[in-house]
């Protein structure tokens, strides 16, 4: 590991290659490392980087700036070309103290002729405040969204909304905060242990609120938080697609039979879904299950677990209707992305296998269907279990 590169400087450099899209292609593959990023960063490209680093994340800025000031002529002229009096305060101070150490090591430290000429190509950082996270989704099926934008009177806006393909849109909430505050909120969601978020194009999450939103039920009104906000925050440009459109468009949805089996365990293992459907199918299927232990005839527990068996095969094709199968297919798809972003491609491409078999149909024959109709109703299959046990008649005591 580089002794310079910090806890959290790979993660400013990923958002500094979000908002510097030119440079971006260079600064992802150096993967945070500041002397493999200053070996294929031009003269410009360094200057730019160290300017938005400062300018925006001015802790891991003055970190940048340390390194490179270590790492001979490209890296001090980039720290020297970086026009002090146009930083703000902590970006400033920073900047200072890295020249400081140049000067105790006899470099000559001077203004930049040539720094506002670089620093009007950047963008206005005050004003294109614009970034996006998706979480994970949880066992029911919802799953948080954040957009963060600048706010027209100064610092920032941002919008939590609490998003479910079968619910529609459950929470939506408007904060407006400043933007050292919203970028810290922003980066410990990314470090969660459970359920942590993963960013993503502000378009794409824009497409998945508008999704969602087109399937919120008839029969309840949504937040009103997003009554309010609803063209803001659905506004997505013209052929957006969502953060699992990405990843399908990135990774490919081949219906590989050995994926489509891997991601049934998944979710035996509770790594994915079960994304139970709608409480009324659950609840017929329920009584058809409870029904079992109300027979005339007493069944053993293996008995009754084959005809359970049965009940639940035959149910598929009820509970996963075309709808429904739609709908768990999209949910593979986001969560396709968020593991493509935490580095878990193969595991991405195991959630988009089973979005395309759900696509394609045919259920009863979808090893993911069963697994996730057999986590649903577990409960309920070890209660009749239990209930067959305790009716069964005691073994008689063998005779001496």
């Amino acid at each position: 590991m580089n002794p310079h590169a910090g806890v959290g400087l790979p993660e400013a450099l990923e958002r500094a290659a979000s908002a510097l899209a030119g440079d971006a292609d260079l600064i992802r593959p150096a993967n945070g490392d500041p002397m493999r990023l200053l070996e294929v960063l031009d003269a410009q490209a360094a200057i730019r980087v160290l300017t938005w680093l400062l300018d925006n994340e001015p802790a891991d800025g003055g970190e940048l700036a340390d390194a490179w000031s270590e790492a001979g002529e490209p890296g001090i002229q980039a720290v020297l070309q970086v026009d002090e009096s146009e930083r703000a305060k902590a970006g400033r101070k920073a900047l200072r103290r890295t020249r400081h150490r140049l000067r105790s090591r006899g470099i000559e430290v001077q203004a930049p002729k040539s720094a506002r000429p670089v620093i009007a190509t950047l963008p206005n950082l005050e004003e294109d405040l614009d970034l996006a996270l998706v979480s994970p989704l949880d066992p029911r099926g919802a799953r948080a969204a954040y957009l963060v934008e600048s706010h027209p009177s100064g610092g920032a806006r941002m919008f939590e909304l609490l998003l479910d393909e079968d619910r529609g849109i459950l929470e939506c909430r408007v904060y407006n905060t400043g933007r050292s505050k919203v970028r810290r909120f922003m980066r410990d969601f990314t470090k969660r242990d459970r359920f942590s978020a993963v960013e993503a194009p502000s378009e794409a999450v824009r497409a998945l609120v508008a999704r969602v939103a087109a399937t919120h039920p008839p029969e309840r009104p949504p937040p009103r938080g997003f009554s309010e906000w609803k063209s803001h925050v659905s506004a997505a440009p013209e052929g957006a697609v969502t953060p699992g459109g990405l990843a399908r468009e990135a990774l490919g949805e081949a219906t590989d039979p050995v994926k489509i089996r891997q991601a049934a365990d998944l979710v035996r293992k509770g790594a994915v879904g079960p994304w139970p459907p709608d409480p009324a199918v659950l609840a017929d299927l329920a009584e058809k299950l409870s029904a079992l232990k109300e027979g005339t005839i007493v069944l053993s527990a293996d008995q009754r677990r084959a005809q359970a068996e049965e009940i639940i095969e035959e149910s598929l094709a009820d509970v996963f209707d075309d709808v429904f199968c739609e709908r768990t297919a999209v949910r593979f798809d986001e969560m396709a992305y968020v593991l493509w972003k935490n580095d878990r491609e193969e595991d991405a491409r195991i959630c988009l296998a089973a979005a395309g078999a759900f696509r394609a149909g045919g259920v009863e024959e979808n090893p993911v269907a069963r697994a996730m109709l057999d986590v649903v109703v577990a409960p309920v299959l070890e209660k009749v279990s239990e209930e067959a046990s305790d009716d069964a008649p005691e073994a008689s005591e063998p005779k001496a």
